[in-house]
């Protein structure tokens, strides 16, 4: 059998791999962009193969393309749709603008296996033609950006399962830790008194919050500018493709929530609603960077640094120094972090880099979005159940911690003042003194109102501390 068969197009003709499904323009598209060695990530092949199926059934439905194309057009997709063919999708994410080697990609493969469904061989792409039948009344320009929401809107609930997963198990510990009073630390300082449980309460919140903001921005991606051909207008498109399409791309992907977009001209645009939702994802990345920043912190030791909680131990973490535990989880995380920040500046530089009709740099808008979207689904899920579920509290460094807290000396401000308070404070400091027996042994406030006074857990709640009933403006 040739190693090789020679394939046509208006540039001339370019030899192709025999046993490829792909063609001349996938080919074209190796031979200019060797640049990554990345292949499409394959939310973004699954959610092209969507639209060409759709339209395949949409074009059959109007009977624009005939029965005997639009079956093995759908045939082929379903192929695909079912695990195969998937590495005949090769271009490399830093590719021509606006995807259209991705979308002959995708076009030369189902029309090369539709040909065969239909007992043809590949490269004769007839009685289907990638561009006149798998392509019909499409553009690159409508079908990627439509692919980009779709391809985002199929991976939400895998991350949005991931974060609920997160946040109730910040919850767990927050109840698990709620009776455990530690010193609080505002600029890595002595701050007052807060609970370990409120900590790990407030890092749930986080997550739901961030949680809440994806959901509202992810919103926007479920209107579909798809029959908007190459700008916007629908050219060449008939008058029912748009809600046929919406319909069908509905009944394939399983998202009922699309929606036929308003303006189409607005949507092609545009790359407002994808950097949106990429702000989103932004927002998820700096706060769980803080939250695990601080596991790293409270961790820290375990002679020679807070040990307020304990992680599980998941690897040996030197090479060199028997024993030592890192906490490899939480630094994972923080790098991911790191990496969906760089995504997201990405994204938005990309939106913002459109011309008139169109945005060219849809490519690697759609990669970093939805690598973004992978790795912090898998981070997130890692360290919910590699880390988070498996957390316990060291309460007796947290009370050793507590006690020493230069800060109590701020529950003597209501009968002491600010002024006499802080010398208190300083004093403790010098002479290495806990607050608690510096008050006790100067005789600071009366004996029966030192307990009341300096009640740790009262301290953690809203008011002021029980005995301190004199204000001292007035006297």
């Amino acid at each position: 059998m040739s190693v090789t068969r020679t394939e046509k197009d208006p540039l001339g003709e370019v030899e192709v791999p025999a046993a490829a499904l792909y063609g001349v323009q996938t080919v074209r598209a190796l031979q200019n962009f060797p640049i990554s060695g990345l292949l499409p990530l394959e939310p973004f092949v699954i959610a092209q193969v969507w639209i060409k199926k759709a339209a395949a059934l949409t074009h059959r439905e109007t009977g624009r393309l005939d029965p005997v194309r639009a079956d093995a057009i759908v045939a082929a997709a379903d192929e695909v749709l079912a695990g195969q063919h998937l590495n005949m999708f090769v271009v490399d994410p830093y590719q021509a603008g606006a995807g259209t080697s991705h979308n002959m990609n995708v076009n030369e493969v189902l029309a090369n296996r539709a040909n065969e469904i239909l007992g043809e061989p590949r490269g004769s792409y007839a009685p289907v033609h990638p561009n006149d039948h798998v392509n019909m009344a499409q553009s690159t320009n409508d079908t990627i950006p439509t692919n980009i929401r779709l391809a985002a809107l199929r991976q939400l609930p895998l991350l949005l399962d991931a974060m609920d997963g997160l946040r109730d198990a910040f919850a767990a510990k927050g109840q698990e830790f709620d009776h455990i009073v530690k010193a609080g630390r505002t600029h890595l300082q002595d701050a007052m008194p807060i609970r370990l449980g409120q900590e790990f309460t407030a890092y749930g919140g986080t997550i739901e919050r961030c949680r809440r903001r994806i959901g509202e921005a992810a919103d926007y991606l479920n209107d579909l500018g798809i029959g908007g051909s190459a700008v916007g207008t629908g050219v060449t498109v008939e008058p029912q493709f748009p809600a046929l399409m919406v319909r069908h791309l509905s009944a394939i992907s399983g998202i009922h929530t699309l929606r036929v977009g308003a303006d189409r001209i607005q949507l092609m645009q545009s790359m407002g609603d994808a950097a949106a939702f990429s702000a989103s994802l932004r927002g998820l990345a700096l706060d769980l960077s803080k939250i695990v920043s601080d596991l790293r912190l409270l961790v820290s030791g375990p002679r020679t640094g807070l040990d307020e909680i304990v992680l599980p131990a998941v690897q040996p973490g030197s090479s060199i120094m028997p024993g030592k535990i890192n906490p490899s989880i939480p630094e994972m995380v923080n790098q991911v972090c790191f990496q969906v920040i760089g995504c997201d500046t990405t994204v938005a530089i990309s939106a913002e880099h459109g011309q008139l009709e169109l945005n060219v740099m849809m490519p690697v808008i759609a990669h970093n979005l939805l690598l973004s979207m992978r790795i912090l689904t898998n981070a997130i899920t890692t360290l919910t159940t590699r880390c988070v579920e498996g957390i316990t509290a060291n309460a007796a460094m947290c009370a050793y911690w507590v006690e020493r807290s230069a800060a109590l000396a701020t529950a003597l401000m209501p009968q002491l003042g600010y002024t006499r308070a802080a010398e208190i404070s300083k004093q403790s400091l010098a002479e290495g003194v806990l607050i608690r027996d510096l008050v006790t042994r100067d005789q600071l406030i009366p004996a029966d109102q030192i307990d009341g006074v300096l009640d740790l857990r009262q301290m953690t709640e809203i008011g002021v501390p029980r005995g301190a009933h004199a204000a001292v403006a007035g006297g």
